[in-house]
């Protein structure tokens, strides 16, 4: 068997197996076509065609240059095609590069560095390639683009990290590089030594007739995109988990396969014109349940009902992660306290939602920072705690704490510029302080980070309401709401009594503040909204009665105290709140009385 020193190109058509199942023939068609209007770009850089995978290729160059030039080309191509078909047809390749020593048999080619370049592909963006870094140093400046550094990565069956460099058509964005995380993608945000919780979505099973399955499967995709985009831990590729499809396997032996700390696991039911979806998150080397769901629809238009489906899920498990990975016991392997484990012991005090508890998160948070300072998750949490604890009562906000809060999430954003939560935080933080256009566009990108994260388009019914646009907060906080997400770090229910309340439905503002309180019934806000709306609708005893509860849990209070934290763009919207307070009986203002000195006294 002869061996060589060869350039390997891995490439995949994102969504294949989903397009697949919405046109067949036609899906089959244009991959050829596409396939054919490639090839000279592939000879022209000196390559050949090694084999074809179904819904891809591997390709074999005697120069690593060459190669990723003709990568490069080749997606290059692939966009300006892409660009005269509709959106729904639009075809997008990705790619894998390595170079190394081969073993050739006959056409065939074999080895670790060939695994390696099918690794890569898994976390090329659509549209772009990825490119190992001795590849890329072996290539040098002999270059004609440009690559972003996308940090190290470990994959299964490689014993050693591979530092990856990415690119994709139109380079990078002001906010940082092209973002990683992609459908089918192992991608976390997270620098490779904090990567502790590796997900595995199983393939959904489809209870229906097998006219049925390219909807089981497009789901499965979906949400292994979804959840991706969260930057706390790393989603293993549909080609990890793909081949357990239909295999009566036990998830603990399949766990231990792919090396996932949690499996997903769901099943579709088809009947008539409803959709019933059933998922679990399973912790499979104990078998625990730690979530399940079920989700029933109607199926209207197919593709908005499957957004809709992965959005839910995605919501709701993204967050059941982050609760079990603060209440998980240490994994690494050395005994040295690590900011990662700061962090995630500060995450379960987090989650316990007591001032004393919360106090302790802080500290934790701020030791994370200390002996990491570009661990930008756990300056997004400390910015968060922060500003939920001036909010809640628990903290004083000064000036000296809010520009401590908006720093930690500036630098968050700036080391994580990928990361939806960070701009959430940024732009939550923005609209506090009134700056309202700062705001808007800090959660638009949050949005369009992850627009599967009902978090980001809560934040932004948080700008609609500081900037007075209340209709359009309302429906934001109550879809978020409806994500069926128990999260601490949303307040979704005490917003929204706000934005009723200031619409004048002070029924509906009862409703949320009442939900707001089920969780936590010493809660500032919601109890200074209820008795203002109390006292709207005329109900003076009970008015009465919620101002009472109000002071004794927050003694100090007053309304000229409480308004200094509302940066409110619209006057009336400050007015229309101060005088449901003033109705409830709060105090505007304390008097202080001053003794008269002795010497006054007797000059008087």
């Amino acid at each position: 068997m002869e061996r060589r020193l060869a350039a390997i190109v891995c490439a995949d058509v994102a969504g294949y197996s989903r397009m697949m199942g919405a046109d067949e023939a036609g899906t089959h068609a244009t991959f050829k076509a596409h396939r054919s209007a490639i090839y000279p770009i592939i000879l022209n850089h000196g390559g050949r065609l090694v084999k074809n995978t179904g819904d891809g290729f591997l390709l074999e160059f005697p120069s690593i240059v060459g190669a990723i030039e003709a990568a490069v080309a080749m997606q290059m191509v692939m966009a300006e095609r892409n660009e005269h078909l509709p959106a729904d047809r639009s075809m997008q390749f990705r790619m894998g590069i390595h170079m190394g020593d081969v073993m050739a048999d006959e056409d065939e080619v074999f080895g670790d560095d060939v695994n390696i370049a099918v690794r890569l592909e898994s976390v090329a963006a659509p549209g772009g390639v990825a490119v190992s870094g001795k590849a890329c140093h072996e290539a040098g400046k002999r270059l004609s683009v440009t690559f972003v550094d996308a940090g190290p990565y470990r994959f299964k069956n490689i014993e050693e990290p591979i530092h990856v460099w990415s690119w994709q058509p139109g380079g990078t964005d002001a906010a940082g590089p092209a973002r990683k995380a992609t459908s089918e993608t192992s991608v976390t945000n997270l620098p490779a030594q904090y990567r502790t919780a590796i997900v595995g979505v199983l393939p959904f099973a489809n209870l229906s007739e097998s006219a049925d399955e390219y909807f089981s499967d497009g789901l499965t995709e979906d949400l292994i995109h979804a959840l991706s985009l969260q930057s706390f831990y790393r989603v293993l590729a549909r080609n990890s988990t793909f081949p357990f499809k239909g295999k009566n396997v036990s998830t603990r032996l399949i766990a231990r396969e792919i090396d996932a700390t949690y499996l997903i696991q769901g099943s579709v039911r088809r009947a008539a014109s409803k959709i019933r979806v059933t998922a679990e998150l399973i912790a499979p080397e104990t078998g625990e349940q730690l979530w399940t769901g079920r989700f029933d629809r109607d199926m209207g238009d197919l593709f908005a009902m499957q957004d809709e489906l992965t959005t839910s899920l995605s919501a709701a498990i993204a967050a059941e992660i982050y609760r079990a990975e603060a209440s998980a016991p240490p994994r690494s392997s050395s005994n040295d306290i690590t900011a990662w484990d700061r962090f995630l012991k500060g995450l379960s005090y987090y989650y316990l939602q007591t001032k004393d508890d919360v106090e302790t998160s802080i500290g934790l948070f701020k030791e994370a920072i200390t002996l990491d300072p570009t661990l930008s998750i756990a300056r997004a949490y400390l910015a968060t705690v922060q500003a939920q604890g001036i909010q809640l009562g628990w903290i004083k906000g000064t000036r000296e704490v809010w520009d401590s809060v908006m720093t930690l999430a500036e630098s968050s954003v700036r080391l994580d510029p990928r990361s939806s939560f960070a701009f959430q935080i940024l732009a939550y933080v923005h609209a506090a302080e009134g700056h309202y256009e700062a705001a808007m566009d800090a959660a638009k990108r949050a949005v369009s980070l992850n627009p599967y994260d009902m978090g980001a388009r809560g934040v932004l019914g948080v700008c609609h309401l500081v900037s007075g646009e209340h209709r359009h907060a309302i429906e934001l906080f109550t879809m978020a709401a409806q994500s069926g997400s128990n999260d601490p770090r949303y307040q979704w229910a005490a917003v929204n009594a706000f934005s009723h309340y200031l619409l004048g439905q002070y029924d509906a503002s009862l409703s949320w503040a009442r939900e707001q309180l089920y969780v936590n019934p010493n809660h500032l806000q919601a109890l200074a909204v209820r008795a203002a709306a109390l006292a709207q609708l005329g109900r003076t005893a009970e008015a009465a009665n919620a101002t009472e509860i109000l002071l004794s849990n927050y003694p100090s209070l007053t309304v000229d105290r409480h308004l200094r934290n509302f940066h409110w763009k619209v006057p009336s919207d400050v007015a229309h709140y101060r005088d449901g307070l003033m109705k409830a009986g709060v105090p505007f203002s304390r008097l202080t009385l001053v003794e008269s000195s002795p010497k006054l006294a007797a000059d008087s």
